[in-house]
């Protein structure tokens, strides 16, 4: 397992590669600092908080979709805000935890005709924007979430991941 940590304007990022046929990790680093940066921007987040993001396979997030979702299949993105209550005074917040499985992402992205570094960028957003507290469970909900998500990754010049 890689471990590293990487700062944005007002994230300080953790991350860890378990697992998988991941990008080096100057490249994952960087694709998750443009995106937390331009997420953080457009969303009423927290002005400093800390971010841990996970990159490992389809078997440890089918594990991870199994026991906090009860979904027993593996998922390209998956995030777990953390509690406010679980910051001691005077501390930064930590905002919560991404996970992304390799397996399906790279699937999604040869099957979707994308860039795997485009497609990679949009689930960080989109976890992001999960801990943000947007969500796409009612339709009203998913198009304003999907229109956000076009807006941040139309800033990094990347395409409607939608179209």
């Amino acid at each position: 397992m890689v471990e590293g940590e990487a700062s944005s304007p007002a994230f300080t990022i953790d991350y860890a590669v378990a697992t998988g046929d991941w990008p080096a990790e100057d490249v994952l680093r960087g694709l998750v600092e443009r995106a937390v940066t331009a997420a953080a921007a457009r969303t009423d987040g927290p002005l400093q908080a800390s971010l841990s993001v996970l990159f490992t396979d389809d078997a440890e997030m089918r594990a991870l979709n199994a026991r906090f979702r009860g979904k027993d299949k593996p998922t390209n993105v998956l995030s777990f805000p953390a509690p406010d209550s679980m910051v001691p005074p005077g501390t930064p917040r930590h905002f919560g935890d991404i996970a992304l499985g390799y397996e399906t992402v790279s699937r999604e992205a040869k099957e979707e005709g994308k860039s795997f570094e485009h497609h990679l960028t949009h689930l960080v957003v989109h976890g992001f924007l999960h801990l943000a507290g947007h969500d796409h469970e009612t339709e009203v909900e998913a198009e304003e979430m999907e229109q956000l998500e076009r807006e941040i990754l139309q800033s990094l010049a990347i395409g409607d991941p939608y179209a």
